[in-house]
């Protein structure tokens, strides 16, 4: 995607590598809407800190950035002992693998480095093979977005109404994103739509990177309260939801996503609303058999009793960012990052390889990247 930097339209990925220095490059998404940096992060460590403090977020972003980190740790370790190294990278992947613990896409890009990895004879060969592997992976990403865009574009018709929830957008993936990848594919066709972005407590993706990145493309859009989506889906004002996920079960078609995807799919459903899931196949998870299972991250309190943006200084200043308390002072709070929606309320999974029924990824598993047999 394209980003209005220093005057001129430039073209950025999310995530990136700087080998030279050994570091992973990632935009700084917690000062977003408001400022526009790039930082390179400077160890194994350092990385899976920006996973956890959502200096990066987002399935296809925090999969690459593990991906990169895992290519990043390898590269730390000197010498040449065998074992020491296999130890060695064992300690990475935890680190990293720890940072998120909802998502799957971190797990799989890191297995697919490693499994790049084993045909290197020596420490050395290995260490290049892992950031050849994340350097695939991120490309990968790319070209699933790219995918998910051809397949789902047909979706988005001259005049609809789309509401999205959270940010699974570029800023989420590598480039392009997921559940923007149709709208921006029809945007480029030609169609013209407009876009309902949900706010998306606590930490209001939706409203400052969703709708930023919208407006950097020109598509209109308006950004609502969480609560008010059942509103305009009675008065008939949303006509399709596509959302992405942070974890898809292949076995049972249960989706993962940012906390209020579950509500929203319970309002299309009573308003018969489309609901469609756009993912590339990184986010599937093959061997989960129950959405109960899925590991539900509980976020800091003081995501929901404060909030963060940009505070106006007076006349002549520049804005500052910084937190405000909102709840009452003497209150705590329950934070779950996600929640899990049933396939019985998903119209459609689109993916690189088409749309599926949640029910149907299990049977198309050879298509989507799946395990030969059960």
């Amino acid at each position: 995607m394209h980003v209005q930097y220093r005057g001129r339209r430039c073209h950025f990925r999310t995530v990136d590598f700087d080998p030279a220095r050994n570091a992973v490059v990632l935009i700084d998404q917690r000062l977003l809407p408001h400022r526009f940096r790039r930082i390179r992060i400077p160890d194994h460590r350092a990385t899976a800190v920006a996973i956890r403090d959502m200096v990066v977020r987002g399935a296809g972003a925090i999969g690459a950035t593990a991906a990169y980190g895992l290519a990043q740790g390898a590269r730390e370790f000197a010498g040449d002992d065998l074992a020491a190294f296999r130890e060695h990278l064992a300690r990475v992947y935890e680190t990293l693998a720890g940072a998120r613990p909802t998502a799957v896409d971190p797990v799989n890009a890191m297995r697919q480095v490693l499994r790049a990895m084993e045909t290197g004879a020596t420490v050395a060969e290995q260490q290049r093979l892992a950031l050849e592997a994340a350097r695939r992976f991120a490309d990968e990403d790319v070209a699933h977005c790219e995918a998910i865009g051809r397949h789902g574009a047909p979706l988005i018709r001259e005049g609809v109404r789309v509401l999205t929830h959270c940010n699974a957008g570029w800023l989420a993936f590598v480039d392009v994103g997921s559940a923007t990848a149709p709208l921006y594919t029809a945007w480029a066709e030609g169609r013209r739509f407009e876009v309902f972005c949900d706010e998306t407590r606590p930490r209001c993706q939706g409203a400052s990177l969703t709708a930023w990145e919208l407006a950097q493309e020109g598509i209109p859009h308006q950004v609502i309260a969480d609560n008010a989506a059942g509103h305009l889906m009675q008065r008939g004002e949303i006509d399709l939801v596509i959302t992405g996920s942070d974890r898809v079960l292949g076995r049972t078609g249960e989706v993962a996503n940012k906390i209020g995807t579950y509500t929203k799919a319970v309002l299309a459903a009573r308003h018969g609303i489309p609901f469609y899931v756009a993912i590339p196949l990184s986010t599937i998870d093959w061997d989960l058999a129950d959405g109960r299972s899925i590991p539900i991250e509980e976020r800091s309190p003081e995501e929901v009793l404060s909030a963060w943006g940009a505070i106006e200084g007076g006349r002549g200043r520049r804005l500052r960012l910084g937190r405000v308390r909102i709840a009452n002072p003497t209150s705590t709070a329950r934070n779950p990052g996600f929640d899990v929606t049933p396939p019985e309320l998903i119209t459609g999974i689109i993916t690189p390889a088409g749309i599926f029924r949640p029910e149907e990824l299990w049977a198309h598993r050879a298509e989507l990247g799946g395990p030969a047999d059960g």
